[in-house]
């Protein structure tokens, strides 16, 4: 089973390359890294960073150097975080890893970006009242789309083993943002309602598919305005696949059909490099529908599909992963996170019985979730884990 720790570019930067690389080999034991090329702001806590507790990341930031050339006179492109000075912590990654004998994987979240949503409005999600959800890249625009594939390139001389693609897809109301504020109950009809994209290049593809989506868009308009007049109207229970006569239904299926055909184009300029696009589904089967997240069609689109499988128990965890077989997608072909901090784990044999479950269903690759954002002993938990696993019986 291939494994790594999943890191951020600024954990290399700040403890350098031998503290660094020393305590994923020496501590975690883990086969390889998968270090963050792009990510969004945030801000966290980093209990063992020998500079800093807590750090803020930038909006929407690289942690590589992008070739000139390729963005030249582009509107989006990604743009180098300032930590990073004059070095490129992907270069010195990839010459590490080459001589430590370890995988260096990208972690690139793609379509949540904030820099560029609030840069360019016009290439963000738009609601059924045409308000723009601005930390977020609609995967229906050509330019975006564009943006997309040559991120997906950008990686290719690094040498990086795959690509950790997060967020290439639509997301919800609620997918987070600094000072967030529901105060009345919108219920999750409203918020699905309001998470779904009504812009130009979606409401297009849609009526390419046959979709009336105007026609979409208006009867979502009204019925928001329904639920959020009444309390009463925001908390009653309503199928989505039977509003506007099941056209919402198909609506929602040609924003299926817009994120399955960009991640499949994805993963073939990826594999034209020699990389394997592993798309992220941090949902789980059953809770991506309104983030155009197809879960068969997306088994056939990608070499690989990897999931949280955030849970105390190892039992939790089976349960997690069995359940994609249930929608198409063989545990052969998934990559699973699991996090080895204490609100998951009591001790290494909790992950090592974890790690035993994945084996035994044939998933062929574990990350654990995060280095910079755990302890050392969690580190150390993970070499525990994986070393009983390795010497276990078979």
């Amino acid at each position: 089973m291939e494994s790594s720790v999943l890191a951020f570019a600024t954990d290399l930067l700040d403890e350098g390359a031998d503290q660094f690389f020393g305590n994923l080999t020496d501590r975690a034991g883990v086969g390889g890294v998968t270090l963050a090329s792009v990510y969004h702001e945030a801000r966290d806590v980093f209990p063992h960073n020998p500079h800093r507790v807590v750090r803020y990341l930038e909006p929407g930031a690289a942690y590589f150097r992008p070739d000139p050339a390729r963005w030249a006179g582009r509107r989006l492109r990604p743009t180098p975080s300032t930590a990073l000075g004059d070095r490129d912590p992907f270069a010195e990654a990839a010459a590490e890893t080459v001589r430590r004998g370890l995988a260096l994987h990208a972690w690139t979240v793609f379509l949540h970006n904030d820099r560029l949503g609030f840069e360019h409005p016009d290439c963000a999600p738009a609601n059924a009242f045409g308000d723009r959800s601005r930390t977020e890249l609609c995967p229906a625009v050509p330019e975006v789309r564009e943006y997309v594939l040559d991120l997906v390139a950008e990686h290719a001389h690094y040498g990086v083993a795959s690509i950790h693609a997060e967020s290439l897809h639509f997301h919800g109301l609620r997918h987070g943002y600094h000072h967030e504020r529901y105060f009345e109950q919108l219920g999750p009809v409203t918020e699905a309602l309001l998470g779904l994209c009504f812009c130009d290049h979606c409401r297009a593809a849609a009526t390419v598919l046959g979709v009336p989506a105007d026609e979409v868009r208006d009867v979502a308009r009204a019925e928001i305005r329904r639920r959020l007049g009444s309390e009463q109207a925001a908390l009653e229970p309503a199928a989505l696949d039977t509003l506007a006569g099941g056209a919402l239904a198909a609506y929602v299926d040609a924003s299926a059909a817009t994120v399955t055909s960009l991640a499949a184009e994805a993963a073939a300029v990826a594999d034209s490099h020699g990389i394997r696009l592993t798309f992220m589904d941090m949902g789980g089967p059953g809770k991506g529908w309104t983030a155009g997240i197809d879960l068969p069609a997306l088994g056939k689109a990608v070499p690989r599909i990897e999931t949280l499988g955030y849970a105390p128990t190892p039992e939790q965890v089976r349960e997690k992963v069995t359940a994609f077989a249930l929608h198409g997608v063989d545990p052969g072909a998934l990559s699973v996170i699991l996090r080895p901090m204490s609100q998951d784990c009591d001790g290494p044999e909790n992950l090592a019985a974890k790690l035993r479950v994945l084996a035994g269903l044939g998933v062929p690759e574990v990350s654990f979730y995060h280095y910079g954002l755990m302890r050392l002993s969690s580190l150390d938990r993970i070499g525990t884990a994986l070393d009983a696993v390795r010497h276990s019986p078979e």
